[in-house]
């Protein structure tokens, strides 16, 4: 095999592997909560993705369908975006630790099929994490506020129009 060869095979292998390393955030310094939120699939063009906030005000989003952003992307969130960010979400907390699904036949009467599903988790150092996940076809009218609140995480991290959903898929 030719030096030229083996040069193509070692920088593919490379290429390979930076492709294959999952994007992260820094541990965060400040004290608080990091704030992971994600947006499941549906039967449509709803956009899919990721993302996590630190304290810091580091962000983290991770497209995966119908969003206007090809990979993993870092933005980053001021004290007050996060405050209300953090403010926003508290009502619906689980207590420290827990796990809440509200979904269909679970805990919610009124079902929509075909809507995505939303995850919402919140770590602090070595703890437990705290997690919410809801399927946003639950039409009962106690969680209004909380499919309102979703619907307004883009527009309150300023990242609406990287999650603006396109006729791609990618």
């Amino acid at each position: 095999m030719g030096t030229k060869a083996i040069m193509i095979l070692a920088a593919t292998a490379l290429l390979g592997a930076c492709a294959t390393e999952q994007a992260e955030l820094e541990k965060p310094k400040a004290a608080g909560d990091t704030i992971k939120f994600s947006a499941g699939p549906c039967f449509g063009a709803c956009p899919s993705y990721s993302l996590q906030v630190t304290p810091d005000g580091s962000g983290l989003i991770e497209p995966q369908r119908f969003t206007a952003i090809p990979g993993p992307t870092r933005f980053t969130v001021t004290p007050l975006q996060y405050r209300r960010f953090r403010a926003a979400l508290a009502q619906f907390r689980p207590a420290q630790g827990t796990s809440k699904r509200i979904g269909h036949g679970e805990n919610c009467a009124r079902f929509a099929t075909d809507m995505p599903g939303y995850v919402i988790e919140w770590t602090r150092g070595d703890a437990e994490p705290t997690r919410l996940e809801f399927q946003s076809g639950c039409m009962d009218a106690g969680y209004g506020k909380l499919r309102a609140t979703i619907a307004s995480i883009p527009k309150m991290l300023d990242i609406a129009a990287m999650v603006k959903p396109t006729a791609k898929g990618k």
